[in-house]
């Protein structure tokens, strides 16, 4: 059975934040900044300190079968699982998802003076 591998970033809003989980949230802020943010297939969630939002960047490993959708839904299903984890709600889920062998690598010439 081949397999493809897709990268997906869902995009989302927090729920609305009580005091305890916004104090929460923004002790943790640095460890979610977006520079920290890589794809991988745990998935990284990045929020700024103002909490309306986060993204979601995770890899999705899929059958040659799966369709997109059957992928954006194991990636929002991993986003908020990783939001509830940070102990918040979500709302307004959006996802784009990106079929990694579609990119394709323009190796550049090098010239030789």
């Amino acid at each position: 059975m081949a397999h493809k591998t897709y990268q997906v970033i869902v995009r989302g809003r927090f729920a609305p934040l009580d005091g305890e989980q916004r104090t929460a949230l923004l002790a943790r802020a640095d460890e979610h900044d977006v520079f920290r943010a890589r794809f991988t297939e745990e998935g990284t969630v990045t929020y700024e300190r103002s909490l309306l939002a986060f993204t979601f960047r995770c890899v999705v490993p899929a059958a040659e079968e799966d369709t997109e959708a059957v992928v954006i839904g194991k990636a929002e299903a991993l986003a908020a699982a990783a939001v509830s984890k940070l102990g918040a709600g979500y709302r307004d889920l959006r996802s784009v998802s990106t079929d990694l062998d579609d990119i394709k690598i323009r190796r550049r010439k090098h010239r030789h003076w």
